[in-house]
């Protein structure tokens, strides 16, 4: 490890390399290839939780795991792959990215993009510290009250699950935040808003997502806290509380989670299948206003979860109404994409495979959550396996193939190597097949009657050989997965030699610099002529971008390892609150766990990060002309 002084406003600033650089990093391209390397962690710990799951239900009468077990490995199934896998890869993509699509040389706020980082980070292992430390939490993973009150659940897996989540979500919440002010604030010269890309307004409306929807689960996260830690009544029935009031709070963000998930992924999909079509995103505008709209549409939908809990005819019908509405715009994006194929020239990379796997799949899920939209109708499907058939066609039929996507799509100008595509289609193949038997079946498994979170089933039930069918399939996408990591390895050894636009179809602003991008991203910003940037230039003959600034200094943030230290001392706290709540007898141990003294601690530090930083000015440093000049791919 070296340290690299560097004068900026007569202050000596250390620029790092090694461990200490990826631990204090602040710049947007490194914190998205974290992102990457945890979600793609939790992906494979979430996707091992599914293939146990599936081995147990494989046969009737089944004794692979325990009841209990099975319960913890449901739940945290459920929560690491939403929670901690699915949001970090979305935010992998929106690091790495959309700094790039908008011209600007790094995110609004970049010392509060590593703690949204590292907050979610240090939620995510603390979540997952339970499984080692008395019991997962194994109450679904939406939690329900009486399940998830001390009555049902008196481990401390729920408490894991509780303040784990909150820690986590204060990560996603300011990185919300962030994204919404870079795409406001940090455009480049003639970059409207309707010359954004698709990937990049798909980011802007789930960052307002994220601001209107997290704030409902931190809300219920701490109501649920103060029932299990401090004896609350929220929503324990026995003591006043109300149970269904937890379904409410939960959906009320949970729906809108759903198109968090998937919004991105839209937004993969339009800038993959325009470029490997060779052809304008067909109904730009149109895409941009159903954007805008699934995402004004998510809030108003979440009590179709809530059917069955007697919420009345003229609720259900209201709900139901406003369900089915949103297969309008979803409709609208769907035939677009169509369109934009239609007479394209189109190359079937690994990427448009995922891409073009993607619609009609997604297709395929939206129609079932038409039918579970029909109140009399989700009388019949709820808590059946028909949902979960539903839910998994959308959110791994649809966010999962997205992303993968994205991956394939932008993994040279993240890290400089093409993958091989080769190892690519097989990964597809693998993958795609395996998804379909595992979930196609399911929906038919749930129209029999089986249902959905049982730990086994009778034998002659009818339920056998789709359950070996679906476990056949699930053991396919876990094969297609390690093709995948076989292909990321087998590139890593490759030397980076991909060019700035390696498809040679780039269409927008990422493809016009360096691969991987240099740390200030843009030698000089880029003047934005259209839509499509990149590629209206290159219409017109030319090979790079028209710089709107001379070129000159760039100011750059500093390293910092406070977001680090901040999140450790929030994960101290979590542990703290959490055994905090039981008599441990006499002594001076036991009297630091009775008095929170941990909490407190944990607590402490992070409130001392926050005093360094406001009281310590982060005057940065500037990078040099000649430093740029020198850069490869760089011209004066």
């Amino acid at each position: 490890m070296k340290e690299v002084p560097t004068l900026a406003h007569g202050h000596k600033v250390k620029r790092y390399t090694g461990l200490k650089d990826w631990l204090t990093t602040v710049d947007h391209k490194k914190i998205g290839i974290l992102y990457l390397l945890s979600g793609g962690f939790f992906f494979l710990v979430g996707g091992l939780e599914a293939l146990l799951i599936r081995i147990q239900l494989w046969k009737p009468l089944n004794d692979f795991v325990a009841a209990h077990t099975f319960n913890e490995l449901l739940t945290m199934h459920g929560t690491t792959m939403i929670f901690l896998a699915a949001m970090p890869i979305i935010f992998a993509l929106m690091n790495a990215i959309v700094p790039l699509q908008i011209g600007a040389r790094d995110v609004a706020f970049p010392f509060v993009n590593a703690i949204g980082f590292w907050t979610f980070f240090a939620g995510g292992v603390l979540l997952n510290v339970s499984w080692f430390a008395g019991g997962a939490p194994d109450a679904g993973w939406t939690a329900y009250a009486p399940l998830s009150t001390a009555t049902y659940s008196s481990t401390h897996g729920l408490d894991y699950y509780v303040i784990g989540l909150q820690i986590a979500g204060i990560g996603t919440l300011v990185g919300g935040i962030n994204f919404l002010a870079t795409i406001i604030n940090m455009r480049a010269p003639g970059m409207s808003f309707m010359r954004m890309p698709m990937f990049t307004w798909s980011a802007f409306i789930t960052s307002a997502l994220i601001l209107f929807a997290f704030p409902a689960l931190t809300v219920g996260l701490v109501a649920m806290m103060f029932d299990r830690v401090f004896s609350g009544n929220f929503f324990e029935p026995t003591n006043g509380g109300n149970a269904v009031l937890w379904e409410h709070i939960f959906w009320i963000f949970g729906h809108p989670e759903v198109y968090i998930l998937i919004l991105p992924a839209f937004g993969v999909i339009s800038e993959v299948i325009s470029t490997f079509s060779r052809k304008r995103l067909f109904g730009y505008s149109s895409m941009v206003f159903a954007t805008v709209l699934i995402g004004f549409l998510g809030f108003m939908v979440w009590a179709h979860h809530m059917f069955t809990t007697g919420l009345g005819p003229v609720a259900n019908a209201l709900f139901s109404i406003a369900t089915m509405l949103i297969a309008v715009p979803t409709g609208i994006k769907i035939f677009n994409w169509l369109f934009t194929m239609w007479g394209g020239s189109i190359r079937f990379t690994t990427a448009n495979l995922f891409a073009v796997g993607f619609v009609p799949t997604f297709v395929m899920g939206g129609v079932t959550g038409v039918m579970l939209a029909a109140a009399p109708a989700d009388f019949q499907y709820h808590d059946s396996y028909f949902v979960v058939a539903h839910f998994h066609y959308v959110i791994v039929g649809g966010l999962i193939m997205g992303l993968f996507a994205g991956l394939y799509y932008w993994w040279p100008k993240m890290f400089g190597r093409m993958l091989n595509e080769g190892l690519g289609k097989l990964s597809f193949w693998t993958f795609f097949i395996g998804f379909h038997l595992t979930f196609f079946v399911q929906h038919f498994l749930g129209l029999m009657g089986m249902p959905r979170r049982v730990w086994t089933y009778l034998d002659g039930m009818g339920f056998n050989n789709l359950n070996m069918i679906s476990t056949v399939g699930a053991f396919m996408m876990g094969l297609g997965t390690i093709v995948f990591l076989i292909n990321i390895v087998v590139t890593t050894a490759k030397p980076r030699h991909a060019s700035n636009d390696p498809w040679e179809d780039g269409r927008t602003l990422e493809w016009s610099i360096p691969s991987p991008a240099p740390e200030y991203n843009f030698a000089q910003t880029p003047l934005v002529r259209g839509y499509d940037a990149f590629w209206k230039e290159k219409m017109e003959g030319k090979k790079e971008m028209v710089p709107a600034e001379p070129l000159g200094p760039i100011h750059m943030p500093s390293p910092s390892s406070l977001p680090l230290f901040m999140s450790i001392g929030l994960f101290i706290a979590g542990l703290g609150f959490m055994y905090a709540k039981g008599d441990y007898g006499t002594g001076a141990w036991a009297w630091i766990l009775n008095h929170h003294i941990i909490a407190m601690l944990g607590l402490a530090i992070t409130l001392a990060c926050m005093f360094l930083r406001s009281v310590f000015d982060d005057h940065g440093f500037h990078i040099e002309t000649d430093e740029i000049l020198g850069d490869k791919g760089v011209k004066g």
